[in-house]
């Protein structure tokens, strides 16, 4: 187990911005530690997930105005329940033994934190989803 734990943990892109001190709290450490390298590395998955769920819910996402956009965004990842499964299992599927652990024993803040990461980089890759719509 060991191994796969440091071989997950070796594919993780390092972010730099990501700073953890000793007043960090438990649940923003493994956010800076493991949720945030883990959304980078898995960024394509993530836009393609969506994608998938635009074009599963017939292009409506097309005929909203910017403002209506960003909010269907954070309705679907917010609201759908297999959407934000997907996701969380995105996430959870690159937890080594040791962050799992920590996951399920906070796995009500962490998954809003999961949440809010995917929305904020949805969100940031909007344009995107108006490219891969129009070829």
């Amino acid at each position: 187990m060991e191994n796969r734990s440091q071989q997950l943990s070796e594919l993780r892109p390092v972010i730099s911005g990501a700073k953890v001190t000793a007043l960090t709290s438990e649940e923003e450490s493994f956010q800076n530690k493991t949720l945030r390298p883990i959304a980078k590395l898995q960024n394509d998955l993530l836009l393609e997930i969506f994608k998938h769920y635009i074009k599963k819910r017939k292009n409506v996402y097309f005929t909203l105005s910017l403002q209506k956009q960003v909010d269907y965004i954070e309705h679907a990842v917010k609201q759908d329940t297999k959407l934000r499964n997907t996701i969380k299992g995105v996430f959870i599927g690159l937890f080594t033994y040791d962050e799992y652990l920590i996951y399920a024993e906070n796995n009500r803040a962490l998954n809003k934190r999961i949440t809010n990461l995917t929305i904020e980089r949805l969100k940031n890759h909007m344009q995107y989803f108006e490219e891969a719509y129009a070829s």
